[in-house]
């Protein structure tokens, strides 16, 4: 009886041994199981990434122009069915000359899905991509940055590589300088920001957005796309 109790006591700790693994590998933001991971550049230029996740909707007017304004390219992360709903808006975004990523298609957890599921997610959002006429390279990123096995192994299958971020502002603060007080203390060379604007009803992101590019750029840093950023991740 004993030895059966100590035998199951074991098989439970094995078990949430696994599953606190599991958690752990689907939300690190700089490690994966298969293939090439960016979270940030080691850099000791100073260049840094601004990334938008989600959309686009009718906000896209509205952060174009605050980009425009301060002469930035940003990346693009957008959700294939809302480019499947405002394709107009999404055209917007690369005639501005921004990059876009893909965000999946439904922007559900990439976590113990299929293959075939995931395969769609991505092919036909990068045909949705496509169709708007943007024609560069389009990175990607896993909805909530969760990933465990299928969605790295199928990146890295089609010589793509998963980027996240090490800068999330929206996760931590809700009031506009709050959020640029935090990336002005964290920000180094190489980082890559998260922002979601694409979804709020109000000026607070808009807000948040302008302090963060005029903080950052008044420490001496200049913004660049995804694409660019990895430039001198390979030139190190």
């Amino acid at each position: 009886m004993k030895r059966k109790l100590a035998y199951s006591g074991m098989v439970i700790v094995l078990i949430f041994a696994l599953a606190f693994t599991a958690y752990k590998l689907m939300n690190a933001r700089n490690y994966q199981l298969f293939g090439n991971i960016t979270a940030h550049v080691e850099t000791n230029d100073k260049v840094v990434a601004l990334t938008f996740d989600d959309g686009p909707t009718k906000n896209t007017d509205a952060i174009l122009s605050l980009l425009d304004d301060y002469q930035v390219k940003a990346t693009f992360f957008l959700i294939g069915k809302d480019i499947e709903e405002q394709p107009g808006e999404a055209k917007k975004i690369a005639e501005a000359g921004h990059q876009i990523g893909n965000h999946t298609y439904s922007h559900k957890r990439m976590v113990l899905k299929s293959t075939a599921f995931i395969s769609n997610e991505i092919e036909k959002t990068d045909a949705l991509i496509a169709n708007i006429g943007y024609t560069k390279s389009v990175v990607v990123r896993p909805p909530y940055g969760k990933k465990l096995i299928g969605f790295p192994y199928y990146l890295n299958k089609h010589q793509r590589e998963t980027i996240t971020w090490n800068l999330e502002p929206d996760t931590y603060f809700t009031e506009a300088d709050e959020k640029v007080k935090y990336v002005q203390e964290n920000i180094q060379p190489g980082s890559i920001i998260l922002m979601h604007p694409m979804y709020d009803s109000t000026d607070n992101e808009l807000q948040a957005i302008e302090g963060i590019l005029q903080a950052v750029t008044k420490e001496g840093y200049t913004f660049v796309t995804i694409d660019e950023l990895l430039t001198f991740k390979n030139n190190q």
